[in-house]
């Protein structure tokens, strides 16, 4: 009972925000958006789904396409009608992802560009996870 009502909780948190990490077998941790409680607006569809492609990329190892999405979903993004906060946290995550997908394909002076970037724009603990990560990693 008390694993249900656990699951339950760290669901429930989960569904409320904007974004919920998955853990890759790297230990590096991929943000995607919760599609559930995200207005169904098409511009905003066409950054979620760059978004999420580009988790789903990294997980699949297929490197080039997760960077090429990732940076299509910070493009996007930059030109979409989301408040500000949102934007920024949002584009912190696909520059993480991003990062990581960079970091898995050995480029990585580029992923650590986008790792301080990230947190720089959002000090969120996912994204600072994979900076201390990469620089752990790398024996920085």
């Amino acid at each position: 009972m008390f694993s249900t009502l656990m699951k339950r909780v760290v669901v429930s948190s989960l569904l409320t925000c904007s974004a919920m990490a998955m853990a890759d077998q790297s230990d590096y941790k991929l943000m995607v958006i919760d599609q559930s409680t995200q207005a169904s607006a098409e511009v905003n569809r066409q950054y979620e789904l760059a978004f999420n492609q580009c988790a789903l990329s990294v997980q699949a190892k297929n490197f080039t396409e997760a960077e090429t999405l990732c940076s299509k979903a910070i493009s996007l993004l930059n030109t979409s009608k989301v408040p500000a906060y949102k934007r920024r946290e949002l584009t912190s995550f696909a520059l993480s992802n991003r990062g990581v997908a960079r970091i898995m394909s050995e480029n990585d002076t580029a992923a650590l560009s986008d790792f301080y970037e990230a947190v720089q724009i959002s000090g969120n603990e996912l994204v600072e996870h994979n900076l201390t990560r990469a620089k752990k990693n790398l024996a920085l």
